[in-house]
Parts: C-alpha cells; structure tokens; sequence
C-alpha cells in the first residue's frame, strides 16, 4: 500500500499523458487497486466513475479500458445493425404518422395513385381534434404520486419520500416531459420515458434526469414484449463533431460514416442538414454475478470506447444502476403482440380521414367548376372570344349570318348528389366513434338533451376510453417513481434539502439522503449477523384535479357533506356509517377527520361529566354554587343531552340526525297539526 500511495505521489509530481491503448490499461489497472481516503483525493480520483484527474488535468476518463474494447464494439455494433433491421416497418410506421399530424398526408394519397394536377388538397381537423382532446383529458388528470411503506418502520420515510418526490419530478421539468409523452403516445401508440442519473447536474453534484425518448432512437431484440427481456438495449443519438473532438479529443474521425450506421429521420419542414453529426451509441446490456443479473452501460462513438460501466472499478462487480433495470419506461396506447412498442389513434383514424378528404376534394372541385363558367367554342365561330370573356364588356360583338349560340354554348355540370355528403357525414361519425371523440366529451350535446344529469351521464360514459388511456398512463408513472427512488438509494451520498407545502399550506424545508432507504442491517444475534434488508415502497398514483370541473365537483361534495352535518361530532358515529358506503377521491381523509372529531367530543364529553361530579362535590362541601352555574353553561351551549327545551319550541331530527328546531305557534307548526288532525279519525 505503501508502494502504490509512493506511485500516486509521483503521478501528481509528474502528469501522465495517455497516448496509446497501453498507457491507459496501465491506468485502468492502477484503478483497480485499493486506493481509499487521502490517497483517492489525492489522485482525484471520484468514488462514481467520474473523470480521473491527475495535478487538475484531465488526463482520461475512468471506465475507457478494461474488458470491454474494440472488440466487443464491434459485435455490439452488428448487433445494432439486426436490431434497427427488425423495427424498420415500426419506424416508417412513426415517419408516416408524424405527417399524418402535420397534416402532410396528401403526399401519400398521391403515391397510391390518386393524382390529378390543379385539384385542391384540403385536410379537415378531425384527426388533429381527436388527438388534442385526448392529450387534454391526460393533462386534466396529470398525476400526484404518494409512497406507501410496506413495513411500520418505513413509514417516516415513505412520507419524506411522498412529499419529496413531486419536488424532484418538478426539478426535471416532469410536467412539460409528460405533455410530450402523451402527444407522441397518441400519434406513434408509444411513450418513452428515460430515468438516468446524470452525473453533471448540479455543479457536479449529480441529479436525476427525466426525459422523453424517440423511438427512432431506441432499438431493442426483435420479438419481446417486454423491454426488461431484451439481451441488449441501445440508444442512439447525433451529435455535432466539433462537440464530439473537444469532448473526446482520442476520436479520430466521429461520424456515422466511421459508424457505419444511419438514424431514421423525420420529414422536417426546414433544412435540417445531418452530414456534420456523429453517431453516439448508448449501450445497455445484461449479465450474471453469481447469483444475480446486473445492468452494465457503454457510451462508444465511432469504434472507441468513451465509457464502460465494466471498466470502471466502482461499477465492474455492482453493475451501472443498483435496481438493474433498462433505464426507459414504455407507456403502450395500444398494444401490439410480439413487440413493446404498440399502435395510436393515426393508426386507427387515418383511413377514415383518407376518405373524408377525398370526398372533401371532390365536393370542393365541383364548387370551383359550377362558381367558375366554362364554354364550348366552335373552331370557325365568328364570336370575338375576349369581350365573351371580359364581364366588364356591355357589348359582344360577331361577324357573319346565323344564331351566335350556335358558335358557342356553356358547359353544363350534372348536379352533385346528396349521397356523397351522406357518405362525408358517416365517414366522420365512423371516426369520432373509433376514436370515441364524441360530441357529448367535448362538452357539445345534441337536441332533445337539456338536464344536467343527462349531460353528465353521458360525459361519464363517452369519457371511459380517455380514463382507460390514463390509467395505462398512471401505472408508467408510478415504474418512473420506482426508478427515481432506487436512484435516490444510490446516488444521493450527501445531504440534500428540498422545500416542500405541508399539510397545513406552510414551506418547510427537508432534508433527504439516500442512506435513510438505503440496505440496512437487522442487527446481531446471538453474535451472528440476522443479514440486510431493503426498504421496499409502493407508489400509489392520482389525478393532481388539475380539471376545473373536477375541482367544482370536489368543492360542492364538501359543501354538501358540510350541510348534511357529517363534521358535526356528535354524529361521528352516523356519519362514519355512511361514508362507509360512499365513495370517491379523498374518502380516507374524510374517514380520519370525521372519526377524530368524534373522538374529540368524547373525551369532552367524558370531561363535562367528570366535572360535574366535582362540582356538585364541592357545592356540598363549600356551599357554592358551581354545579348550577355549570348546568346554566351547559344548556345555553346545547351540549346537555337532558336540559328542558324551551317553551313553545319542539325539536325533530332529519335523516341523519340533525336537529331542527321550529316554532309550534309558527306557521309551519300549525300546518303540521292541521295535518295531524286531518288524517286522524274523529
């Protein structure tokens, strides 16, 4: 030890120039053995694959060699090759959709054939209207996650983790990445979300990094359906090449010539020129320590490795991420069997859309030809052709005997008939119906429906394909919830604060490290250790009721409940069995209140009898008075179960127990004995 902390001394003295593959496996092996405490900040070495420094230049990155070389690149670069061959239908399935939703499609009406130069191209919204009122209702139900323990002794944390989550979802701009799911979702059928830890974050200090993901980008083994079961998993981006030389100054040539591989590309409206990027590739695979499967990562670029999570000491046994997962979340609209990706609404709607345009095209063009006058003209008619067609012209004038009619005659277009707008009409039902984008979900009704209730019960069941799509939604949300806490577990060494709203609206501010939900030890026993255990949560997922129709709806329910007198504690017991066949969001908290409530005014009342017993004791003993003063209190607070009602007044209780108090002499205690007079037999 004291030899290699001589060595690391002298490195510092004498900066090392890495300039051949030789000099790094030198490095890479010099990693590899125990240097801890002074002796790794000394070097400047970083306990996370960080950037090895050496007197505070970089000299290499700490993962570049080791087992994984120019070799093992290669294979993985063939097997990206067979990848992105088996997902080629998928991705011109995408690139079409996309000018679908730009709407672009006459481009393809034309390739089948349907080509006639001068007829109007229009493209009606109704596919573009589906698929914005669906992102909507995903919006107005954008989801609150909250963490649950699995055991009493996690139940602190899981709500530190509850209240710190949403802050760190909003950290990453969470809400403008779920927006771009979803309209990705609805037009390919397929959402990627990315969990990664991004190491640069924060000044160096690192954070999680939540983003979506192109599925152009990502390219999985043919034939799974579950992206956790695919050997490898690549991600693929461009990049500039000036960029790529400052960053990685050992590449010689970056590109996707020197790759040998090209990414699909959309259609883009501008110039987009991508002969100056270079292919960077982001390689995730499996394998098996001992009696576990670990996840290992590779960042290469034209043939060289930039980093591997088995070059690098601190990751060659544990793997890259803790958890072993793919680091990519797929939310499926519809799903397709024998791949993870699935289908969207452009799928299922364009052919209809096809058609309305068609017809919209036909319709169209005959309007232009009927507003639009056009003759036949005889080849030796006399008619001076450009004053006929000069309307500013009173007078025509022609040469020669005859009838001039007979030298010219209008053209005559049959009229359009009122089947092709009955078609038009039922190819649009045909694509609100598949897309279940009907009138009554956008807030429209049809004649004949005027209640509320009506209205309502149709909103609620033309909603149930949106509440299904969200469902779908919420459970990918909670799999990202689960990927940011075994990050946290992970990666946060060091004390964090976040600044959250307590129950009661205030700021606080809390502090979180990923110790608290780290592997813990069960203790000792019998001198021998009882092992580890790790804290394991659950992530309920709910609607934020970012909709204001369902804030009014949660605000009149409370309301209502208020009215009823479900708050009241001395009908705790009442109300509590109705709630008990109720249901609907936030019941639980209802549930706790109420049932405190009720406690409480047991305790009060416990107190209130208790005290009147020491009352009445010491009125006999001092010859005081307490005990009626009391009584007096009681009964003008109306807590006295026995106290004498007053005269003239009677009281009755409701449904649910509340009192309702009336005057017998008042004209509704009169029409009540009327009416018990009447019904009885004299």
């Amino acid at each position: 030890m004291e030899k290699d902390k001589k060595r690391t001394q002298e490195d510092v003295q004498q900066p090392v120039q890495l300039g051949t593959a030789e000099d790094g496996q030198e490095l890479w092996q010099l990693a590899q053995q125990p240097v801890q405490g002074e002796e790794m900040a000394q070097v400047g070495m970083m306990p996370r694959g960080g950037v090895l420094e050496v007197s505070g230049r970089n000299t290499g990155e700490l993962g570049r060699f080791g087992p994984v070389g120019r070799s093992e690149i290669e294979k993985a670069m063939d097997t990206l090759r067979k990848y992105k061959a088996g997902k080629a239908n998928l991705e011109r399935r995408i690139i079409e959709n996309e000018n679908w939703w730009k709407g672009r499609h006459w481009e393809q009406i034309k390739s089948g054939g349907w080509k006639n130069p001068g007829d109007p191209e229009p493209t009606s919204g109704y596919l573009f209207n589906c698929i914005a009122n669906k992102h909507a209702d995903a919006m107005d139900n954008y989801p609150e996650p909250n963490v649950l323990p699995r055991e009493q002794s996690d139940e602190a944390d899981a709500r530190i983790l509850s209240q710190i989550l949403p802050v760190v979802l909003e950290q990453n701009d969470y809400e403008r990445t779920y927006s771009d799911m979803w309209w990705y979702k609805l037009k390919t059928g397929t959402g990627v979300t990315g969990v990664f830890w991004d190491s640069g974050k924060n000044n160096g200090l690192g954070d999680i990094d939540i983003r979506r993901v192109d599925l152009l980008n990502l390219f999985w083994e043919p034939g799974i359906t579950d992206i956790q079961r695919s050997r490898n998993l690549f991600h693929v981006e461009l990049c500039d090449r000036e960029v790529l030389k400052l960053r990685y100054p050992w590449i010689k040539e970056p590109g996707g010539k020197a790759a040998g591989f090209d990414v699909a590309e959309y259609v883009y409206d501008d110039s987009v020129d991508t002969t100056d990027k270079g292919v960077v590739v982001d390689w995730y695979y499996k394998l098996r320590e001992g009696e576990r499967e670990v996840l290992h990562y590779c960042k290469f670029c034209a043939g060289e490795v930039l980093y591997a999570s088995q070059n690098d000491p601190n990751y060659a046994q544990r793997g890259f991420y803790d958890h072993g997962k793919y680091p990519f979340i797929f939310d499926v609209l519809f799903p397709e069997e024998g791949m993870p990706a699935g289908f969207g609404y452009v799928d299922t709607c364009k052919d209809a859309q096809i058609y309305v345009d068609k017809l919209d095209q036909v319709i169209l063009k005959h309007a232009v030809m009927g507003a639009r006058p056009r003759f036949f003209v005889k080849g030796d008619g006399s008619i001076n052709e450009q004053e006929y067609a000069d309307w500013t012209k009173d007078f025509v004038h022609y040469e020669g005997n005859g009838n001039p009619e007979d030298c010219m005659r209008p053209i005559q277009l049959p009229d359009l008939s009122s089947a092709y707008m009955t078609v038009r009409t039922m190819k649009v039902e045909e694509l609100k119906e598949v897309s279940g984008n009907r009138d009554f979900s956008q807030g429209g009704t049809s004649s004949g429906v005027t209640a509320y209730s009506a209205i309502a019960a149709l909103q609620e069941a033309g909603s149930k394909l949106s509440r299904d799509m969200i469902k779908s939604a919420y459970r990918a949300h909670a799999q990202v919830c689960y990927l940011v806490i075994d990050l946290m577990r992970q990666f946060y060494d060091e004390s964090r604060y976040f600044r959250i709203i307590g129950a009661q609206g205030q700021m606080q501010f809390v502090q979180f490290t990923g110790r608290q939900i780290a592997e813990k030890p069960l203790g000792r026993e019998f001198g021998l250790n009882e092992g580890w255990r790790m804290p394991v949560f659950d992530v309920k997922v709910s609607a934020q009721k970012a909709s204001p129709f369902s804030s009014a709806v949660q605000n009149e329910r409370a309301k209502e409940l208020y009215g009823l007198g479900f708050f009241r504690p001395d009908l705790a017991d009442q109300s509590l069995a109705a709630l008990e066949m109720m249901q609907f969001d936030g019941i639980e908290k209802v549930r706790q209140r109420v049932s405190q409530n009720g406690t409480l005014y047991q305790q009060v009342q416990q107190m209130q009898q208790q005290m009147t017993k020491m009352a009445a004791i010491i009125d006999a003993t001092q010859g005081t008075q307490i005990f009626q003063n009391m009584q007096g209190a009681f009964a003008q607070d109306g807590q006295q179960a026995d106290a004498p009602q007053a005269k003239g007044k009677e009281v009755q209780s409701n449904s649910i127990g509340a009192a309702v108090n009336a005057s017998s002499g008042g004209t509704a205690g009169k029409a009540r004995e009327h009416a018990a007079s009447a019904a009885s037999p004299q």
